[in-house]
């Protein structure tokens, strides 16, 4: 079986790794996301010399996933320094003789989730990130959901708690739901970081109170069959039987379903992959770059 390069390039550190066909990882490296130059030559340095077949790039955002658009394969509108306006795909294909996959980094894991996670089996998933910022990825009928570009559901906009004044972290938004429920915005709101609050702490309700919303919102529209939460911040398990109860008030019946009612459970889930969700959604990007060659 052939091997897969995977690179999960986030805005905080670049993870590579090397895998295989059916998503399990066989070597990786992360390191510090600084500027295009230094960073890219470190992942030159990682692929040099390993055969491989594909390499697939799930990446922060917002990009261009669309072929055919001028700026596909670029980061757009980063506020990320250095990074706005960078051909990551192009940089690859000249470095790289192999097909170069390319997707979001919550795209990829909602695609590695439903080959090979919690997403087995089913027409559709979501996967959300909660950390550093928010973002979603969706797989609809078995394929990643695009449209004029990718999902940004992380910054859709949610009722402000009645007890919140804090103004937002989101240099475009403010107070949209990455601006008000991302890592730094529970940071900067109680004057710690969230692993440092007990699980008691009233930053745990405020939490779950923007997230149903926004659970609410993608259920909605999309339906999907499972959404996998995922990033640092679901790590505090008791988020999700705040966020199920927020939820179901939220619907007030309005959509009845058992997975909601009996079994939620198992509706919303942490993610099958653990830590690995971006990296084998990364695999996962490379092994469809084979199928679209």
């Amino acid at each position: 079986m052939g091997l897969l390069g995977a690179i999960e390039a986030g805005g905080t550190k670049f993870v590579c790794g090397i895998g295989t066909k059916d998503g399990q990882i066989e070597e990786r490296i992360s390191f510090p996301t600084t500027t295009p130059d230094e960073t890219m030559a470190q992942v030159e340095s990682f692929f040099a010399g390993k055969e491989v077949e594909a390499i697939g790039v799930g990446s922060f955002g917002p990009i261009d996933p669309i072929k055919g658009s001028p700026t596909y394969g670029y980061i757009t509108t980063t506020p990320k320094p250095h990074w706005s306006q960078y051909n990551i795909v192009g940089h690859m294909k000249s470095k790289f003789n192999v097909p170069i996959g390319f997707d979001t980094d919550v795209n990829g894991a909602a695609l590695g989730e439903h080959l090979w996670g919690a997403g087995q089996g089913l027409n559709s998933c979501m996967y959300i990130t909660v950390g550093t910022g928010i973002g979603a990825g969706a797989v609809v009928n078995g394929q990643m959901l695009h449209g004029l570009s990718h999902p940004e559901m992380g910054h859709i906009i949610v009722r402000r708690h009645p007890e919140d004044s804090y103004e937002g972290t989101c240099p475009y938004h403010a107070d949209c739901l990455e601006g008000l429920a991302a890592g730094p915005a529970i940071s900067r709101r109680w004057g710690s970081q969230g692993v440092e609050l007990g699980t008691d702490h009233p930053a745990w309700e405020m939490q779950a109170y923007y997230l149903a919303q926004a659970l609410m919102n993608y259920i909605l529209i999309l339906s999907p069959q499972k959404i996998i939460m995922g990033g640092g911040v679901m790590k505090q398990q008791q988020l999700y039987p705040l966020i199920h109860r927020e939820l179901r008030s939220l619907l007030n019946g309005y959509v009845q379903h058992s997975a909601i009612y009996n079994d939620i459970e198992q509706y919303i889930v942490t993610p099958q992959l653990g830590d690995n969700a971006g990296l084998s959604g990364a695999l996962a990007l490379a092994r469809l770059a084979i199928e679209e060659a």
